[in-house]
């Protein structure tokens, strides 16, 4: 008899997606509203994905199990 599933963290598989080499790629956070205060410049790189920190690959690594 099989042990039980490893659940993937369903906030966690919204918010970043594995790329085809392993790494894990995230979204930019200041993104949301208040747009009148940040430069064109600061919106437009804002929009760009980013990958995943190093330190913080193991966390999220284990919340995207079953992905």
């Amino acid at each position: 008899m099989k042990g039980p599933k490893m659940k993937t963290n369903r906030s966690a598989a919204k918010r970043f997606k594995r790329t085809g080499s392993g790494g894990i790629k995230r979204g930019h956070a200041y993104a949301g509203h208040l747009f009148t205060a940040k430069s064109p410049k600061r919106k437009r790189n804002l929009r760009k994905s980013a990958m995943l920190d190093q330190a913080d690959l193991g966390r999220v690594d284990r919340m995207l199990a079953g992905k």
